[in-house]
C-alpha cells in the first residue's frame, strides 16, 4: 500500500492555531472570537510557510470558508464556547456580588463553606532576560521555552484556613527528575497531559477524588455541616454540566470575563505565591552554591534544578501564604461574609513588592544584576500569549515525550537501606552532641536535641525495623553455620 504525505501546510497550521486557542481559553481565560481566530491564523501560516524557503506556492486568506471548515474539523460547532466580548465584562462583575448574596444568605453558608480555586500559568524554570544565564540558555541549541512552562490549581476558602493542595498539570506524566517517587507522596496533586492544561476531565478528577474527601474531613473536624460553595470562572475546563456533580458541593460559575475584577484567587494569591515562589528559588540557588566545593550558579541551573525542586518550591511558597492573605482577597466579592469587620487583612499588592525588593537583593548576591521592573516582568510573564516558536517547540517536545515513554526503562522506587539510614543518622548524633557540648543554656540544647530527633522520627522507626531483621536474619546464619560445624566433627550421620 501506498500512502502519499499531505505536504500542505493548512494542516499543520490548524494544528498549531487549536494549540493556540486552547490555550487562549484554557490557561489564559481570554476570549476567542471569530475574527481573532481568523487574524491569528494568518501569523503561524506565514511562519511555516518562510521555514520552507518562503517560495511556497501555496497561499492562505483566512476566509469566513475556511474558518467554518475549520470550526467542523476541531469539533467546535458554536465558536461562542470559546469565550463571548469582553464589553460586558464590567456590568456583568457589578451584578453578580448581589446575585451570590442572595445564594450564601439562602443557604446560611459560613465564610468556611464558601470556596475559590483558579488555574495559573507557571514558568517553574526562568531567568530575568537580561541575566547572563537567561542570554546564555536562550542561545543553546534545543532550548525550548516551553518545556519550562505547566499550570497550577490553586484554591482556599473565604475564611483562609483551608487552602487546598495545589494541583500541578505537567505535560509529562513521569519526568526524570520524579522517577522513583511515588505520586501520592509529593505535596502536589500531579496530572498530566500533553498540553500541561486543566481539562474538564481534570477538573472532574479532582473534584471528585480530592476536593470532595478533603473539604468534608475539614468540615467534619471543623464540626459544621458539610455543605459548600466552590467558586470557578467560566472556563472550557469547568464545564457547567458539573454543577450538580456531589449533592454537598454547589458548583457556581463567575460570568464570563471577570476573573480578574471578581475571582478571589486572582486579586492578589496566585500574584504571591509566584512571588514567594521566585523568592525561594533565589535562596535555593544562594544555598547551593554559597561554598566553594558546591556547583557554580550556571552549571546548578542548568543541570540540577530540576521538576522535583519546582515541586517543593510550590508546596513551601503555597504554604507561606498566610491565612489573612487567603481571607482578605474575597472583601470585593462578599462583602457581607466579614461585616464591619475587614481590618488587619493583609494587603498582596504590599507583600508582593516586599518579596520584589527581597528578590532583588537576592540575585544581586549572586552577582545577576536585575532591577525590580525586570522582576515584575518576569512576574507578569507568566500570563503571556503562546507565540508561534512556543507553539512549534510544544508540537516538537510531545513528539519527543511520546518516544522517551515508550523507551524509557521502568525505575524502581525509592527505598531506604540499613546502611544508607545508619550512614545518615551518624551525622545528625554528632551535630546534636556538638550543639551540647558548646550551648551552656541546658533548656535550648535540650530542645534542640529533642527537636531533631522528632524531626527524624519516622525514619528512625524505619531503622529499627530494618535492624531488628538485620539481627533476625544474623541469627538463623549463626545457628546454621554452628549447626554444620557440629554436624562435620560428630561421628553419627547427618540427618
Amino acid at each position: 500500500m501506498r500512502t502519499k504525505e499531505n505536504e500542505s501546510l493548512i494542516p499543520h497550521m490548524e494544528k498549531l492555531l487549536t494549540a493556540w486557542i486552547s490555550d487562549q481559553s484554557g490557561r489564559l481565560h481570554m476570549p476567542v472570537t471569530y475574527a481573532t481566530i481568523c487574524a491569528k491564523a494568518l501569523s503561524p501560516f506565514e511562519m511555516l510557510k518562510q521555514r520552507k524557503g518562503g517560495n511556497v506556492g501555496e497561499t492562505f486568506s483566512a476566509s469566513s470558508g475556511w474558518f467554518d471548515r475549520y470550526k467542523k474539523r476541531a469539533g467546535w460547532y458554536n465558536i461562542k464556547i470559546l469565550g463571548e466580548s469582553a464589553s460586558a465584562d464590567t456590568e456583568a462583575a457589578k451584578l453578580f456580588p448581589a446575585k451570590l448574596a442572595e445564594i450564601l444568605e439562602e443557604g446560611n453558608y459560613l465564610p468556611s463553606q464558601v470556596f475559590n480555586a483558579d488555574e495559573t500559568g507557571l514558568f517553574w524554570k526562568r531567568m530575568p532576560p537580561r541575566s547572563y544565564i537567561a542570554k546564555e540558555e536562550s542561545s543553546m541549541p534545543g532550548f525550548k521555552p516551553a518545556k519550562e512552562r505547566l499550570t497550577l490549581f490553586l484554591g482556599g476558602n473565604a475564611a483562609g484556613d483551608c487552602k487546598l493542595k495545589p494541583m500541578m498539570v505537567h505535560r509529562a506524566g513521569n519526568p526524570r527528575a520524579r522517577k522513583g517517587i511515588v505520586k501520592s507522596t509529593l505535596p502536589v496533586i500531579w496530572k498530566a497531559n500533553k498540553k500541561g492544561w486543566v481539562t474538564a476531565l481534570l477538573f472532574e478528577d479532582w473534584s471528585s477524588h480530592y476536593f470532595v474527601p478533603e473539604v468534608k474531613k475539614y468540615c467534619e473536624d471543623k464540626s459544621i455541616p458539610f455543605q459548600v460553595i466552590l467558586l470557578v470562572d467560566n472556563a472550557p475546563g469547568h464545564p457547567p454540566s458539573l454543577q450538580h456533580h456531589h449533592p454537598n458541593v454547589k458548583i457556581l460559575l463567575l460570568p464570563p470575563n471577570t476573573t480578574s475584577i471578581l475571582q478571589p484567587i486572582d486579586q492578589g494569591v496566585i500574584a504571591t505565591f509566584k512571588a514567594l515562589y521566585l523568592r525561594q528559588t533565589f535562596e535555593m540557588l544562594i544555598k547551593a552554591t554559597d561554598n566553594e566545593t558546591g556547583p557554580s550558579l550556571k552549571d546548578f541551573w542548568r543541570k540540577s534544578f530540576n521538576i522535583l525542586d519546582a515541586i517543593k518550591i510550590t508546596a513551601n511558597a503555597w504554604n507561606k501564604i498566610s491565612e489573612t492573605t487567603m481571607k482578605g482577597v474575597w472583601k470585593k466579592l462578599c462583602p457581607q461574609l466579614f461585616g464591619t469587620n475587614v481590618e488587619g487583612f493583609e494587603e498582596p499588592a504590599e507583600i508582593v513588592q516586599q518579596n520584589t525588593e527581597a528578590i532583588v537583593t537576592l540575585a544581586n548576591r549572586l552577582d545577576l544584576d536585575v532591577s525590580e521592573t525586570e522582576i515584575n516582568d518576569l512576574l507578569e510573564a507568566h500570563k503571556e500569549e503562546l507565540t508561534n516558536e512556543d507553539l512549534l517547540d510544544m508540537e516538537e517536545q510531545e513528539e519527543l515525550e511520546e518516544v522517551e515513554d515508550v523507551t524509557a526503562p521502568e525505575t524502581p522506587v525509592h527505598s531506604f537501606t540499613f546502611k544508607g539510614l545508619e550512614e545518615a543518622f551518624q551525622p545528625m548524633e554528632k551535630a546534636i552532641n556538638i550543639f551540647e557540648s558548646q550551648d551552656s543554656n541546658f533548656e535550648r540544647s535540650t530542645k534542640v536535641a529533642r527537636d531533631l530527633r522528632n524531626a527524624y522520627a519516622c525514619n528512625e522507626e524505619i531503622y529499627n525495623e530494618k535492624k531488628r531483621m538485620c539481627w533476625k536474619q544474623t541469627t538463623i546464619t549463626a545457628c546454621l553455620q554452628k549447626a554444620a560445624v557440629m554436624s562435620s566433627v560428630s561421628k553419627k550421620p547427618e540427618t
